[in-house]
């Protein structure tokens, strides 16, 4: 019986070993699936953090791999051989970073570093366009005016160029071609009212190209509401067309035929109706496109109001310590109404955490 009992000791040993791995790889996986969970509460799941939360949880990952290999029961040989195994593994996907997802990792973060774009803000690559709604570590959400999301890897805004549109303000166009006959001075004045109805800033005209046919003529002003730039797009081409048709200019190519006989002094131009204080495209409430971009942007900006409120009130009690008993009172004073101010935006800042959650969940 001792014979047997000392021939399956081996095997017991090898089973034995197993089950610490088991365990020990059980365990990181545990702790790692916590940890994420820990995050995602801390966040609310808001899209704000999930850039922060997914490198945390990568760099986590990776020293989780790490403990296993230096916890695994094996000699120090094979462990040394697994951590260059690692290593190599490791350097080789930074070399292939450009064809795998460590390359949208890093572009990623190259984006985060160089702050062309935020959440909220207007861009533009190729054939897409519209309203940041969500940055991750491995792609950007982008929300069109079609109210659809499109995902875009972070390689390709970070190899492609991007157009961002300015917060300040940025400059609305339409062109439209004309005959020749009708004088460039009364087009352009037309033109020119036309962005001055609806408060475009510093409006201009010019003549972008001289066709065998027609003029090509565009008019352009600034447009600080850049929210607004849908809605103003659409209304400056239809103050163009009230313009012109109100100041007795046709809109119709020089080439223009119709098999009906008339009249050569006959105009083609729509009969005049009383202007709406509320335009259609404002009707339309065009908003409802980027509601989740804007709703993303409003929680960025809160976010960061209570940080500055936050570095604020710390000011203020370094101030009270060395201060005097009257600087004292009044300090006191604007602490508790900072406070006050603090608390408040913590709860609308929870709270609009929790309606973008909700409205995740009805999208997905």
């Amino acid at each position: 019986m001792e014979e047997i009992i000392q021939n399956l000791n081996p095997y017991f040993g090898e089973v034995g070993s197993l089950i610490k791995g088991t365990i020990l790889v059980f365990v990181v996986i545990l702790l790692l699936n916590l940890f994420n969970r820990i995050l995602e509460k801390q966040s609310g799941g808001a899209n704000g953090n999930k850039f922060r939360n997914q490198l945390i949880m990568f760099a986590a990952s990776f020293v989780g791999l790490l403990l296993v290999i230096l916890g695994l029961p094996i000699d120090a040989s094979t462990r040394g051989q697994l951590l260059s195994l690692v290593g190599i593994i490791f350097s080789a996907a930074i070399a292939l970073s450009s064809s795998t997802f460590i390359g949208n990792a890093m572009a990623g973060i190259m984006l985060k570093t160089v702050r062309n774009f935020r959440t909220g803000d207007f861009v533009k690559t190729d054939d897409v366009f519209g309203r940041v709604s969500e940055r991750g570590l491995f792609h950007t959400e982008i929300q069109t005016p079609d109210r659809d999301l499109t995902t875009l890897p972070n390689l390709y805004l970070a190899t492609n160029p991007v157009t961002v549109v300015r917060q300040s303000g940025t400059i609305i166009s339409a062109t439209v071609s004309l005959g020749y006959d009708v004088h460039h001075a009364r087009i352009e004045k037309l033109l020119l009212e036309a962005a001055q109805e609806i408060k475009l800033e510093d409006p201009f005209v010019q003549i972008k190209e001289l066709g065998d046919y027609s003029i090509v003529y565009r008019v352009a002003g600034l447009l600080t509401e850049t929210k607004k730039l849908i809605r103003f797009q659409s209304r400056l081409k239809s103050e163009i067309l009230d313009a012109l048709h109100q100041g007795g200019v046709e809109i119709v190519s020089p080439q223009f035929n119709n098999a009906r006989v008339l009249e050569p002094a006959k105009q083609f131009i729509p009969t005049s109706i009383r202007k709406n204080n509320a335009p259609a495209a404002d009707s339309a409430r065009v908003e409802v496109a980027f509601d989740k971009a804007e709703e993303a942007e409003n929680i960025d900006s809160r976010r960061y109001h209570l940080k500055e409120l936050l570095e604020r009130l710390k000011d203020l009690q370094k101030e009270e310590k060395s201060a005097t008993k009257e600087e004292k009172s009044i300090l006191s004073h604007q602490i508790t109404h900072l406070e006050q101010e603090i608390e408040d935006l913590k709860a609308e800042l929870a709270q609009s955490v929790v309606q973008a959650k909700e409205d995740g969940d009805k999208t997905n």
